[in-house]
């Protein structure tokens, strides 16, 4: 990968696959980020579709001003905004139906890969992780003001840590956490011979991972978004309409899949008298991965999951 390189869309033919995309209808990429999937969008339908590409970080949208590939296509409007607030934008279009909507949930290449947004400790950089740079707390802001119980509960809950109150003790224990690198010798997981950032003890990059992780999904409440947008997709969506959505972690994962089987973020089926399942989805993909082919040019593919389900013409109602 070169030093340009915005984002390498995952599982693209799959995912447009999934999508089915026709010439005339209307689709909404709710994670623009490098653009790939938008401008699949846009060729695969001839450029003939409305398309409607959000993204809350505002450098996405100068990375696609560089390229021009979309700029000037007048059927293309780029949404400036998280994808939790799905349903008020599309009010603001005047779009009151959707033919399919596609969410790669992964981090863009160019969030892990420039120090200064803070997203990896791969660098020794200001601890941010804020998808938007305007909004809210940062990474930093959350380890310095939550208390030992907070901070244990943020990483237990999004970093499935087991150990996550000894981490959070350690972490406090260290304030002022400035940088990425504070988290790093905060936690003592360098190597013993040297303390710098690059020599991450290889047995605790696991761990490591999963700490910034939950740091991430907590300061850019990525759950409570993805809950938001799921429901507001589904009441978008035609009959016939598809959602594709590409997870990267359990915890994401699970809402999807139980959101899609179930038509409700709670995962429970509903039955009618005669125990038919009442759904309003019908679930096309149920967890499909990259193959090795593409694992092999693009290592960051191998965690993708594709899930895809389209709506149905009707629901029949539960009994009374």
């Amino acid at each position: 990968m070169t030093d340009n390189v915005y984002h390498i869309p995952a599982m693209l033919e799959e995912t447009m696959r999934g999508l089915d995309i026709k010439p005339g209808g209307v689709y909404v990429d709710v994670t623009f980020g490098g653009g790939g999937h938008s401008r699949a969008i846009m060729e695969r339908g001839g450029g003939k579709v409305q398309l409607y590409s959000f993204d809350q970080d505002i450098e996405a949208y100068e990375n696609e001003v560089k390229r021009g590939e979309l700029l000037h296509n007048e059927n293309w409007h780029f949404v400036h905004g998280n994808f939790r607030y799905l349903s008020n934008f599309m009010d603001y279009y005047g779009v009151s139906g959707i033919d399919g909507l596609i969410a790669d949930l992964g981090v863009s290449f160019h969030h892990f890969d420039e120090p200064e947004r803070g997203f990896s400790f791969r660098f020794d950089a200001p601890l941010d992780m804020r998808m938007n740079q305007k909004a809210g707390q940062t990474a930093a802001d959350l380890i310095n003001i939550y208390s030992e119980e907070e901070l244990g509960r943020v990483l237990s809950l999004y970093g499935e840590l087991k150990n996550a109150r000894q981490i959070a003790r350690k972490l406090i224990q260290h304030r002022p956490i400035v940088t990425t690198g504070d988290v790093v010798r905060a936690l003592d997981i360098t190597d013993k011979n040297n303390t710098g950032i690059e020599n991450i003890d290889p047995r605790k990059k696991k761990e490591l991972t999963c700490v910034f992780q939950a740091l991430r999904i907590a300061v850019n409440d990525e759950l409570g978004a993805l809950r938001e947008m799921l429901v507001a997709a589904k009441d978008l969506l035609k009959p016939g309409g598809r959602i594709v959505v590409l997870t990267y972690h359990s915890l994401e994962d699970r809402i999807v899949k139980n959101f899609l089987r179930s038509g409700n973020l709670d995962g429970e089926i509903e039955k009618d008298f005669y125990g038919n399942i009442l759904t309003p989805f019908v679930v096309i993909e149920k967890g499909a991965v990259a193959s090795a082919d593409e694992v092999a040019r693009n290592p960051r593919s191998r965690s993708a999951k594709l899930r895809v389900a389209e709506k149905k013409a009707y629901v029949e109602k539960q009994a009374e």
